[in-house]
């Protein structure tokens, strides 16, 4: 899978003290390329030149592998994206479905745009949604 930034190829210009700690493969953000808070949170990367990873829902999908591992450090309903007109136009069943982590899954599969965005993975941290303050506490 290649590497790559919000505008093209890898973002190779990591800061001086992530450079020490992080390498391009142990950072990944997962997200919607056309999503306002995902481009802030790729500004936001790319300015500061530290290397990630994107991983795009909607070209690449998600496993239900990393839904669960997720699942595991939040609250099912912080992974799920209510604001959304995607959300909005889930049948009652599939809206139902997301209440359970063994329905929720393969809705969140099928309608990537229902997970919320972005999810920031740094070797062991997982950072749900974009707070400026604590990407800032990435370097």
């Amino acid at each position: 899978m290649p590497f790559g930034s919000a505008q093209g190829p890898i973002s190779t210009r990591p800061s001086a003290p992530l450079r020490d700690r992080l390498t391009h493969e142990q950072m990944r953000i997962y997200g919607i390329k056309n999503c306002d808070t995902v481009k802030k949170a790729l500004t936001h990367l790319d300015t500061n030149g530290i290397a990630y990873e994107f991983h795009d829902y909607k070209k690449l999908g998600i496993e239900a592998s990393k839904i669960k591992n997720w699942a595991k450090k939040f609250p099912l309903e912080k992974l799920i994206n209510k604001k959304g007109p995607t959300y909005r136009k889930l049948s009652d069943e599939d809206k139902n479905n997301l209440e359970k982590i063994s329905t929720a899954i393969p809705v969140m599969i099928a309608n990537t745009s229902v997970i919320k965005r972005p999810i920031l993975e740094v070797n062991d941290k997982i950072i749900l949604g974009y707070d400026e303050n604590e990407y800032y506490s990435l370097k």
